[in-house]
């Protein structure tokens, strides 16, 4: 069939397909689906005749690479697979309530009728649940836990502290935590006496064991262990979770999911870049970059239109670059203990550590990437004569600015002063390129990408600011008080954490940004007309019951969508004190500042799992290869691709 638009985006790992309703050829029967040369189509049914709701997955390896699409029946059990390329596929029947039909060869122009078996028990059900179900299982301490003196958990540490760190801001930022390698314990851990001790053992493995040692027995004092070996104990005995997941309704049976193999098993993905969001038509049907960050220096390049993966090794700028592992980064340079999948083999060896990508208006992709070792330059430093650093000098940064060019391959080398972790474009004249730090290094930095291109000098194109508050409200910027420091009326403030997240408004040119923590809060800075000098930020705290804000965006109304640990996600908007809020039990939080209103507001969360099926490989598969779930955050990506595609899923 002919796709008339397709759009491919590097945000999570689906394509949606939103071809007008489904729904409104539910009430009529069923005619023989419709399919082009390059379509699959047929019918599902069951014991009890059409089966609605379940996916349709085919996959095939006759490809470059690995490669399936995946879709979703309508009222009628009808199906469409669209678009595929010419090979021979494997088709089978996956949905909840279901086990994995036998899988049936056929080639893309033929009809294919298909039956769903029905799983024989609720424990073969449950295998096919998304993760989060599983997790859900996981006990959280009662309130009632927290705050003593004497308990096992840290006095200062609450309720929300707790959760913050067993989601989003913590273990669920880097794992999938509930699939089946993590509801279990694999039999790689060894031998053990119990499961409290397989735990102590897991949070040790890889390169990565530091840092969830910090969190489970340095922030938490170990406290967490029981609660993970008393779930994994219910699950081996057979506990299931207690809800069960419906199948995609209305215009979630609409989406259609693509998926390519591109990464390797030993290393992880954790973003990638498809277009320039300001112009979405840049790179159309182009290729898709992947960002490895600890994992590797070699990017992947995804050619959706020909299904191949080449690699491009990023540089660094200087021989001595040390690897980008080891204190101060998320990953080590070598394993705290043994891995149950790759024992003591160290698997992480980058010194570029590219953790994100933007695509500009050019078609180039900028890249937050290590040029160097840690150590800066002069002109970033205390008696330097550059403007920013004479009001907030910077001694090092583990990550700068790259460019590549996928026309030429050309990379180049943009040394930063500042510290970078996403990056995001403005939508003013000189393309400003805003980025973030990660929630350290204390400032924001940018780069003027017009200079830039028109001089080469990064040195003069950069400039970067701390977040200040008008805390003594006379709407300028003036000497301020530290964070560890009182407030003093007759001066500022500096906030000491920076953004996480980066958002450049298209309506104001504020700059928007997340502050991960517990409650945690949302930033609004405006650069003023020297931003160095002139930048005053606004700060916006999360208002309970949400807390934990990590990932975020700005639409094209100003308003910025925040996803939160609580399982509510905010909305906040700086132009006017209209809430933006579908949930009425919601408090608004209204901050004035010289005649302005802000709300927060938090809103029921209508993420699910229910939109894709959870893996497109063998039910059980613990391979970090493939993907066919959304994640609205994450720490490490799977190695798969998808792209977001309008098309239709039946006629």
């Amino acid at each position: 069939m002919t796709t008339k638009t397709k759009l491919y985006l590097g945000a999570a790992v689906i394509a949606v397909a939103l071809a007008g309703s489904v729904s409104g050829l539910a009430s009529q029967q069923a005619p023989a689906v419709a399919i082009d040369n390059d379509d699959i189509g047929g019918v599902v049914t069951g014991a009890n005749g059409p089966e609605a709701g379940v996916w349709v997955i085919a996959e095939t390896t006759d490809l470059p690479t690995r490669y399936a699409k995946m879709v979703v029946t309508d009222d009628q059990g009808r199906y469409l697979v669209p678009d595929l390329p010419k090979a021979k596929y494997k088709v089978w029947v996956r949905g909840y309530g279901l086990v994995d039909s036998p899988k049936v060869e056929t080639e893309p122009g033929k009809q294919l009728n298909l039956k769903a078996v029905p799983a024989p028990n609720e424990a073969e059900a449950a295998k096919y649940y998304p993760a989060i179900y599983w997790y859900s299982m996981l006990k959280i301490p009662d309130a009632s836990q927290f705050g003593k003196k004497e308990g096992e958990i840290p006095e200062k540490v609450k309720q929300t502290d707790w959760l913050n760190l067993m989601k989003n801001n913590g273990c669920v930022g880097c794992h999938q935590l509930g699939q089946l390698s993590t509801r279990t314990l694999p039999p790689g851990l060894g031998e053990y006496a119990n499961h409290a001790e397989a735990w102590m053992r897991r949070i040790q493995a890889g390169q990565s064991g530091a840092l969830m040692v910090n969190i489970v027995a340095g922030q938490l004092a170990g406290a967490p262990i029981k609660y993970f070996a008393d779930w994994t104990q219910r699950v081996a005995k057979g506990e299931l979770p207690k809800t069960k997941p419906t199948r995609p309704q209305g215009l979630e049976r609409n989406i259609v999911v693509t998926t390519w193999d591109w990464g390797n098993p030993k290393k992880y993905l954790h973003d990638l870049i498809a277009s320039d969001r300001r112009y979405p038509t840049v790179n159309a049907y182009g290729p898709v970059f992947g960002s490895p960050e600890y994992s590797t220096d070699v990017i992947p390049i995804l050619d959706p239109k020909t299904h191949t993966v080449t690699d491009f090794k990023a540089p660094v700028r200087d021989a001595d670059t040390p690897e980008g592992l080891g204190p101060g980064h998320a990953a080590m340079d070598k394993p705290l203990g043994p891995s149950p999948y790759w024992g003591e083999e160290k698997l992480y060896d980058t010194k570029v550590n590219n953790h994100n990508s933007m695509f500009d208006k050019k078609g180039r992709v900028w890249l937050a990437a290590a040029v160097r070792g840690p150590h800066n330059p002069d002109f970033c430093k205390k008696g330097s004569d550059h403007p920013s650093a004479k009001l907030f000098p910077l001694e090092e940064t583990h990550r700068a600015l790259t460019i590549l060019d996928p026309k030429t391959m050309k990379y180049t080398f943009v040394d930063t002063c500042f510290q970078t972790h996403h990056l995001q474009f403005a939508y003013d004249a000189n393309d400003t390129l805003w980025t973030s730090s990660g929630g350290g290094g204390g400032v924001v930095g940018w780069v003027n990408t017009k200079l830039f291109d028109e001089t080469g000098d990064a040195a003069k194109s950069q400039g970067w600011t701390a977040l200040i508050l008008d805390t003594n409200g006379n709407g300028k910027r003036d000497d301020y008080v530290e964070p560890n420091q009182p407030v003093d009326p007759t001066k500022d403030k500096r906030i000491a954490q920076v953004f996480y997240a980066v958002m450049p408004s298209p309506v104001d040119g504020s700059i928007w940004g997340t502050l991960r923590a517990s409650p945690g809060s949302i930033v609004r800075l405006d650069p003023g007309s020297n931003p160095p000098q002139t930048a005053l930020a606004e700060i916006y705290n999360v208002p309970l019951p949400g807390f934990g804000p990590r990932g975020g965006d700005i639409d094209s109304q100003g308003v910025v969508w925040v996803s939160l640990a609580s399982d509510t996600s905010a909305a906040s908007t700086g132009a006017s004190a209209k809430v933006r809020s579908t949930d009425p039990r919601r408090p608004a939080i209204i901050v004035r500042r010289a005649g302005r209103s802000t709300s927060i507001r938090g809103r029921a969360s209508t993420a699910s799992a229910r939109t894709a099926p959870s893996r497109a490989t063998t039910a059980g598969s613990t391979s970090t290869t493939r993907s066919g779930s959304a994640r609205t955050c994450r720490c490490r990506r799977p190695t798969s691709w998808t792209g977001w595609s309008r098309s239709r899923t039946a006629r």
